[in-house]
């Protein structure tokens, strides 16, 4: 029951930002010389990030910036971006046509 209550009370207190995709692509601008200009990545090792579901990539920035999740490559690149900046690149990201047109 108190972990209810926990969880409970981080969702309430939690502000909801709304996203901003504008904001989101400019903000991507470091994230293109990985992930391609259209979120489609020339290099294969790198995943594509454009149609990627908005929940799904705020969760992998977040912990890459919390180092939850480790990444010699993403974790710098995570580490100063802001609960915003990561709302922001994730509705931008997923509002990108997976086929990359």
């Amino acid at each position: 029951m108190k972990i209810i209550l926990l969880v409970s009370a981080l969702l309430v207190s939690t502000p909801i930002l709304a996203a901003d995709k504008d904001a989101g692509k400019a903000k991507s601008a470091t994230c293109v010389a990985c992930h391609g200009s259209n979120g489609i990545s020339a290099i294969p090792m790198y995943p594509n990030l454009a149609g990627q579901k908005e929940a799904y990539l705020a969760i992998a920035l977040k912990a890459y910036r919390d180092g939850t999740r480790k990444n010699m490559v993403m974790a710098p690149m995570a580490k100063p971006l802001s609960d915003e900046d990561i709302a922001n690149l994730a509705a931008y990201y997923s509002s990108l046509d997976p086929s990359g047109k």
